[in-house]
């Protein structure tokens, strides 16, 4: 029986993280690296994730970084031939990109006009193309390669507003106009339950296993309003730090989680259990 640690092991994978260059998918390609796997940093910024494939790099993680555009499916295929280019085959894909409407105070007043009411149809359609075609696509080009090479393990990155409909009043403030979460986040994020467990099903009796990852909000210097709302809404009364999906992330690319498919492994501090 193989120790428990080694089970954690990624010595000898080949991990691509899509949205490689975004808050969470950084600190992915980091909890993936530092458990041994090579990295794919994949993202619609090929500078930022070249500019991150090389601090990887300088923390002894074997990284190369790709530009990506995962709404078009060639792009998405060149993505996948690159990683098997780099490393000889792809082990493990993390499907991190996605449009997430921020309420961090770089992005905070651009959130005003996200009424249900009003909200643009081309907006919506952006936002689909991207977090759930993106994600089709992206699992699709990694599948063939999985497939030939007889193993893979998929990661969909969901969120609790995929579980559950948003707390509106989060985003109240006592001046300026109403904000909202807008409506494709939480049915994009839906979906990518939906598609996981379609995946997961499909590849029944085939060593291909897909699995959604559900994270809590992550502090990123939000103000002290929101931060006050949002921790109030947890059972652990705080939002997540940066670092708390890590051991989530490597679990599930791992052979410590062998025998798991089709599931959701939520870490919300407790967000959802009220």
């Amino acid at each position: 029986m193989t120790n428990i640690i080694d089970k954690f092991s990624l010595e000898n994978r080949t991990a691509l993280v899509t949205g490689g260059a975004g808050l969470l998918g950084r600190q992915f390609t980091l909890a993936l690296g530092e458990a041994g796997a090579n990295i794919v940093v994949a993202d619609l910024n090929l500078e930022a994730a070249q500019t991150h494939a090389h601090h990887l790099a300088d923390n002894g993680i074997q990284a190369v970084a790709v530009g990506v555009d995962v709404t078009d499916p060639v792009s998405v295929s060149e993505m996948v031939k690159k990683a098997v280019d780099a490393f000889g085959r792809l082990d493990v894909l993390v499907n991190s990109a996605a449009l997430d409407p921020k309420f961090d105070p770089e992005n905070l007043e651009a959130q005003s006009a996200n009424a249900f009411e009003t909200y643009p149809i081309k907006a919506w359609k952006n936002a689909i193309d991207v977090n759930l075609t993106g994600m089709f696509l992206s699992c699709q080009a990694a599948s063939r390669q999985m497939v030939l090479q007889d193993y893979g393990v998929m990661i969909n990155i969901c969120s609790t507003y995929g579980l559950v409909g948003p707390d509106q009043r989060l985003y109240e403030r006592p001046d300026g106009p109403r904000q909202y979460k807008p409506v494709y986040y939480s049915v994009s994020k839906a979906g990518v339950l939906g598609l996981t467990r379609y995946l997961a099903t499909y590849y029944a009796g085939k060593p291909i296993r897909v699995n959604a990852l559900t994270p809590g909000g992550i502090y990123n210097q939000h103000d002290d309003v929101f931060l006050k709302a949002y921790s109030a809404r947890t059972v652990m009364g705080r939002m997540a730090n940066l670092d708390e999906m890590s051991g989530a992330i490597v679990f599930l690319a791992s052979e410590a989680s062998s025998y798991m498919t089709g599931s959701n492994l939520v870490v919300d501090g407790g967000w959802t259990a009220w």
